[in-house]
């Protein structure tokens, strides 16, 4: 038969461009897109009102930073949200709704990572709305929280929420519309310093128990869509209210899997409903421009008055749906199973069951792989070629097309990897497009090359070369259907992503088998091009929002790892899923290997720009920052007798991204030592460790020494009184501890005793899961409205057989002959450190100084810090 002819060469140069373009022309403006927002002329249309929640938003951010225990926060942001609550008292239509308000000022405590976070007179606002006559003792929660980090002035994070919410309740109050079940609206003040308001009000409050929803309202970015990134757990019915009332529809059941399997080192207050007050709920928020997340350029003027207006539209929407959902009056009945949901390019919102997913992920590969089988039977039968040779010939390309996704996916990783090796990461966080070149076209050489290499050998064969190309492609399909039907059976809900590529496929296939374009030179390849171009919008979409969120997330993931190969390899991932199917198809064209050499040309030009020119340099002023944030510390060591044994001053470094100091450029860091070796000499390093993230990133940090520091304002820790027990083998020790409104309190028994702490006055279930070696208990106290004092008792006991040990080491050394088996507690004993943080308040003339060196692209997050050890 007359083999078909290949298409020219340069249409087959313009191939892969030419779907690059359609990402920019269509992709793009539909992520952006926001809807116009409406004016006070439409108000009392019970439309949420976009300009009015922007105006609250201004009027908010002028308070400035809020910071859990500041008067800004605690006196200030109160009083703006009571008198906005007042305000729209005023205007609610009485004859309809009853509105209670309640300031909760609550103590507590709960673990988070390895920490026990404790937290004193924190407040919350919180508002119930109810219809008149209801008889519903259900309720759904709204939540969001209106404290801030330092420095930041809190227009995104979440100040952006508060004002959302607070036009929701004000619609709601103000339109003639009855709801079923009354609505409880927190606003939390203490997110920021590890979700301690949130645990108050689930745990304590006394509309927490009536809870049976919640909707979280949360972000990570400042403007932009907000996203759905978490649902139920285990109730799918909320997803189908959200597809009932969300206009602007913007979610996928892939950011739940990927956040809950901790790949985002974030978290939210809608774990802390869902583990403390086991209700289900919906669990939003926003992730463009997360470059000013806690920073000080988290401002207003970022934020368009459109997504106010977008998000408005679907929390209003999704409140009034689950405000009358009959599923309210018992959610536990409703606890049948996860879900997958996703949006199509914001345009339509799609969600089903679990069991129902999996139903579809093993339909699609079983017809999958079937059609494959009847096209290579039909292939045999047409060309007058035995199955076995054809099937060979697919099994050949199977093997090819499994070293093109190998390929794929490691050469994105390996040039991550090379430019880590060469200290230049992150050369694509102010310049995104180099992602194309960085990675993308690395992952389309690994998918192109074995393919093109393979037909060009092949061309030869008695099998033309038309179906040469189909098999390629059927060998892609087999890849992928067999991913699907292991990850279904594993349980990955997210494989929804590969059934839709395969979905398309095997749509394509069987019209071209019907219609016999099979067998007609290169006519199925329209065909097949045309399926793939939704599967490729919706794919590429995806990927590039954890492109979007995750990218600024390394400038604040710390550096321990290289966060460039999860950049590449999400790189990477979007080029296999959406451009699986449709980069063999360079080969019905003339001179394939143009293509790839113009791959690797545009690979070679990026990576010498990225590496060798300033577009690559990682940071800009005020849109792409550097974050930089360091204490200015004061540590005193005092041994058992009482006297000082260290009274030193530096700053400590908690570098946020890979680049460490090596931008610190003018900076003069003559004497610097990196942290490491005291944290294998001192308990929690000698260091006044923060938060979990301090704690966590404790080895890579830096000590720069300086002249002493005094402290803003005293902080101490005093023995108020000391016990030995009746038994003469536990020991009592009541402390009392004052500062600032962030303390720190480290706690160890001493390594050369044989006691243990068998009571104290924190956490119970902290103290029967310490956290693991080489961590000593931690408890991070926050102090809200009350005065930071706080009294503590602890009681350490002999251990039975850490004493019989040292009774057989007796006999054989008197080394140990100054210890204390007999309940002499007058040696030491145990170890504590108090960490005592001056917030907010000014450096020291020195300290300004070197604040001042920094260069312009730099946002500095710095605070004075006190730190003593004592042992008792």
């Amino acid at each position: 038969k007359k083999a078909a002819k290949q298409g020219p060469w340069y249409l087959g140069f313009a191939f892969l461009p030419f779907w690059i373009l359609l990402f920019f022309v269509i992709v793009m403006p539909l992520f952006y897109r926001l809807p116009t927002a409406l004016t006070l002329e439409d108000a009392g249309k019970g439309k949420f009102i976009g300009d009015r929640a922007y105006n609250t938003l201004n009027n908010m951010v002028q308070i400035g930073q809020r910071l859990t225990g500041s008067s800004a926060n605690e006196v200030d942001a109160v009083a703006f949200l009571l008198e906005e609550i007042e305000d729209i008292r005023k205007s609610m239509l009485e004859d309809y709704y009853t509105l209670e308000v309640d300031l909760q000022k609550v103590t507590g405590a709960h673990t988070y990572h390895s920490i026990s976070e404790m937290y004193i007179g924190v407040q919350n606002v919180v508002v119930k709305l109810s219809s008149k006559n209801t008889t519903s003792d259900s309720y759904l929660l709204v939540n969001s929280h209106f404290d801030t980090v330092l420095t930041s002035p809190g227009a995104g994070d979440d100040g952006f929420m508060v004002a959302v919410v607070l036009e929701v309740l004000r619609v709601m109050a103000t339109t003639k519309q009855h709801f079923e079940h009354p609505v409880v609206f927190l606003f939390n003040g203490d997110e920021e310093m590890g979700m301690q308001a949130s645990h108050g009000f689930i745990t304590q409050h006394k509309w927490a128990r009536n809870c049976k929803a919640v909707i979280n309202l949360d972000a990570a970015g400042s403007g932009g869509r907000e996203i759905l990134f978490q649902t139920g757990p285990s109730h799918p019915w909320l997803a189908n209210y959200y597809k009932k009332s969300a206009k602007h529809p913007f979610a996928t059941t892939l950011a739940e899997e990927i956040f809950q399997a901790g790949l985002i080192n974030s978290d939210t207050d809608y774990r802390i409903f869902v583990q403390y007050g086991d209700i289900p709920g919906l669990d939003f928020g926003q992730l463009i421009n997360g470059f000013v997340y806690h920073t000080k350029y988290d401002r207003i003027e970022v934020i368009p008055r459109g997504a106010i207006q977008n998000t408005g539209h679907n929390i209003l929407g999704l409140v009034r749906a689950l405000a009358n959902a009959p599923e309210m009056h018992d959610t536990s009945v409703y606890k049948t199973g996860h879900s997958v949901f996703f949006d199509v390019l914001g345009l339509y919102f799609v969600n089903y069951s679990e069991d129902v997913g999996k139903l579809i992920n093993f339909g699609v590969a079983a017809a999958t792989l079937f059609l494959v089988f009847i096209s290579v039977w039909r292939m045999s039968a047409v060309s007058s070629l035995s199955a076995g040779h054809v099937g060979l010939r697919l099994v050949a390309l199977l093997v090819t097309q499994l070293v093109a996704f190998v390929l794929a996916i490691a050469l994105p990783i390996v040039v991550a990897y090379l430019f880590d090796s060469f200290g230049l990461p992150m050369t694509y966080y102010s310049s995104p497009y180099l992602l194309i070149g960085l990675y993308v076209c690395p992952s389309l050489i690994g998918l192109s090359l074995p393919i093109t290499v393979f037909f060009h050998f092949e061309k030869q064969n008695k099998l033309p070369f038309n179906y040469l190309v189909q098999l390629g492609l059927h060998g892609w399909a087999t890849i992928l259907s067999l991913v699907l039907l292991g990850a279904t059976a594993y349980g990955i809900r997210s494989t929804y992503i590969a059934t839709i590529s395969v979905a398309f496929y095997a749509v394509s296939l069987a019209f071209n088998l019907f219609t016999t374009l099979h067998d007609r030179g290169y006519k199925w390849a329209g065909v097949t091009i045309a399926l793939q171009v939704l599967p490729y919008l919706y794919l590429s979409s995806v990927i590039y929002t954890f492109i979007v969120a995750m990218t600024p997330m390394n400038g604040r993931a710390g550096s321990a790892s290289n966060p460039d190969t999860m950049i590449a390899a999400l790189s990477a991932l979007g080029t296999v899923l959406s451009l699986g199917f449709l980069v063999p198809l360079i080969n019905v064209f003339r001179r394939p290997s143009l293509v790839v050499l113009g791959l690797v040309l545009v690979s070679g030009i990026t990576m010498y720009v990225a590496s060798s020119t300033q577009i690559g340099f990682p940071y800009r002023p005020k849109t792409n920052s550097e974050r930089i944030m360091y204490q200015e510390v004061r540590r005193i060591f005092y041994e058992y007798d009482g006297t000082v044994s260290k009274d030193e001053s530096g700053y400590l470094f908690n570098f946020q991204d890979r680049r460490e100091e090596r931008p610190y450029t003018g900076v003069n860091l003559t004497g610097a030592v990196r942290t490491r070796p005291q944290c294998d000499e001192h308990m929690m390093c000698g260091l006044p460790l923060f938060d979990e993230r301090w704690v966590e990133n404790r080895l890579q940090g830096m000590w720069l020494p300086r002249e002493t520091i005094e402290p803003p304002s005293p902080a101490k820790l005093e023995l108020i009184s000391k016990e030995v027990q009746e038994n003469n083998t536990t020991v009592r020790f009541i402390f009392r501890a004052s500062g600032p409104p962030h303390l720190n309190l480290f706690i160890e028994p001493y390594k050369d005793d044989f006691v243990n702490i068998t009571d104290w006055s924190f956490s119970q279930n902290y103290l029967k899961h310490p956290p693991a070696a080489p961590l000593s208990y931690h408890m991070f106290i926050t102090f809200g409205v009350s005065d930071p004092v706080i009294e503590f008792c602890l009681e350490l006991s002999v251990c039975a057989q850490e004493l019989l040990n040292y009774i057989l080491t007796f006999v054989l050394s008197i080394y140990y002959s100054s210890q204390k088996p007999n309940g002499d507690f007058k040696v030491p004993t145990v170890q504590i450190g108090l960490s005592a943080h001056y917030m907010g308040e000014k450096s020291d003339a020195n300290g300004l100084y070197l604040a001042s060196t920094f260069p312009q692209y730099a946002i500095l997050v710095h605070w004075p810090s006190l730190y003593q050890r004592y042992i008792f």
